[in-house]
């Protein structure tokens, strides 16, 4: 197992952890805001037992890579990622990204997946389409809710990032949720390596990106999940509205779960991501 960082071309250090033989298929998980590479931690262990290539990065001003006050929109995030594959060389990569790490892969597999780069791709409780309300978009979430999200983060990050897990993240502000308090220290632990100015810019980025086009590029087989009970990401604007535009996508909806389910309900996401990928 190995931890590494690589440079991009501004200068920015980005943190990844790349586990398990070199000759196997590779799987690159790109984490939500504002969290880091260790939000796949039940993943990781898990697909590495199944044979895998793990790896998954942090993303630019997040966790331990470089606390950068520009760049922190989807272009160059997904330039980040690009850098990194060619880095590690990855060919045949399957590419899961959760909420604004759903993003990332749509904008990374529609720009770079090519020449064989990218095997399949998963979006998990993901911001594709778009997340804010316009009027090509009268379902989304005003922009006063994410202005709201920059107000709190300004006025004290740390409590916000104390707020979002303790109530709507992993849907423990449900009546019978079976809470768990290592989840949220696990979760603020995260945010809290990350730069501020990072996360306050990438708010913009997971909420006013429009990946139509993105997803209407993609060529390889996608993995819609999302739970019906995401608090976070509506599933109405979201994964209803991406399997529409995905030429070979399919979409399962999630009885009942929230926006981290991948973490809340590892077993059912791991059993369901190994059966797609061996598809």
């Amino acid at each position: 197992m190995s931890s590494n960082f690589i440079t991009t071309q501004d200068g920015t250090q980005i943190f990844y952890k790349d586990w398990g033989s070199k000759d196997a298929q590779p799987i690159v998980f790109h984490h939500g805001w504002p969290l880091s590479a260790d939000d796949w931690d039940a993943q990781m262990i898990f697909f590495l037992g199944q044979g895998y290539r793990i790896i998954a990065h942090d993303r630019r001003g997040h966790g331990r890579s470089s606390q950068t006050d520009t760049g922190n929109e989807m272009d160059t995030y997904a330039a980040d990622v690009a850098a990194l594959a060619a880095h590690l060389d990855l060919k045949n990569a399957i590419h899961v990204g959760h909420s604004t790490g759903g993003g990332e892969v749509a904008r990374y597999v529609a720009q770079y997946g090519h020449e064989g780069r990218v095997a399949k791709a998963v979006l998990i409780g993901a911001v594709p389409p778009i997340m804010v309300k316009t009027e090509a978009n009268p379902g989304g979430l005003p922009l006063e809710v994410f202005d709201g999200f920059r107000s709190a983060l300004a006025a004290n990050r740390a409590q916000f990032f104390l707020d979002i897990p303790t109530g709507p993240f992993f849907g423990f502000n449900r009546e019978g949720a079976e809470v768990s308090e290592g989840a949220i220290r696990n979760w603020w632990r995260q945010g809290m390596m990350g730069g501020a100015k990072a996360h306050y810019d990438c708010i913009k980025a997971f909420s006013e990106t429009d990946f139509t086009e993105d997803l209407k590029a993609i060529e390889v087989p996608v993995l819609v999940m999302h739970g019906d009970d995401d608090q976070i990401v509506p599933i109405a604007d979201s994964a209803h509205l991406a399997i529409k535009l995905l030429k070979n996508g399919t979409l399962k909806v999630y009885e009942g779960l929230p926006h981290g389910m991948a973490t809340t309900h590892a077993e059912i996401i791991n059993a369901d991501l190994l059966a797609f990928f061996q598809a």
